[in-house]
């Protein structure tokens, strides 16, 4: 039996309203997305733009410049070992694959200048450039620097040279990590789509409560009182 029939249907129509948003945002009527995709590459795109460290860190690579270190490194078989050779190469390094292992020989700097130069090609979304340079897909060649140096940075602390890892570790998390992440997404600055960032977070917190008195409403409404 409805109490407060005023209230409850009051409360069915807000229900109602609901439920024909959340269908509208979840169809593709956004650019061919639905509204969660939309937003999602929306706040991707801010993000990318201001997570661009790669120019600090071609200027920290510098002090490893001179620096001739030699590691070997366990890549998963000898395909990746295969694969990991020529992005050492790039940056004038020597190479050895025996066993599914790769070792290395080299400048760390111009180790890691080459790795930031894929990771910046790839952050820029220029790919082509990347798997033309290596014949292979851009996304594995990131994905084989991350692996590589990952590697490296483990035995440079096995050899206790922690500058070099410290400064390996930078490129990885910073470079190539970020770089993979973002690929093929366009970089905004937030100042771009300033009010649809604002649009979006105020119906965030307008929609959550809407739900919330709908619910409220029709069970006051049926009679159903919250107590002690």
């Amino acid at each position: 039996m409805i109490e407060n029939k005023k209230e409850f249907f009051s409360g069915l129509a807000m229900m109602a309203g609901f439920i024909v948003v959340l269908v509208l945002f979840f169809s593709p009527i956004f650019g061919g997305h639905n509204g969660l995709d939309y937003l999602d590459n929306l706040y991707n795109s801010i993000s990318k733009g201001s997570a661009y460290y790669i120019p600090e860190l071609n200027e920290k690579v510098v002090a490893s410049r001179g620096e001739r270190i030699e590691a070997t490194l366990n890549l998963g078989g000898k395909k990746q070992a295969e694969q990991g050779a020529p992005l050492f190469k790039a940056g004038g390094a020597e190479t050895t694959i025996a066993d599914g292992t790769l070792t290395v020989t080299g400048d760390l700097g111009r180790i890691l200048a080459n790795a930031l130069s894929d990771a910046d090609a790839m952050y820029h979304n220029r790919g082509k450039e990347v798997s033309d340079k290596y014949g292979y897909n851009e996304r594995q060649v990131l994905y084989n620097w991350w692996k590589a140096l990952q590697e490296m940075e483990k035995e440079m602390k096995r050899q206790e040279n922690f500058k070099a890892s410290d400064s390996i570790s930078l490129v990885v998390k910073k470079g190539l990590e970020t770089s993979y992440n973002y690929y093929q997404i366009e970089p905004r600055k937030i100042m771009d789509r300033f009010w649809l960032v604002v649009f979006s977070l105020v119906f965030y917190v307008v929609y959550t409560m809407w739900y919330g008195f709908a619910f409220m409403f029709m069970f006051e409404g049926w009679g159903m009182k919250l107590g002690h």
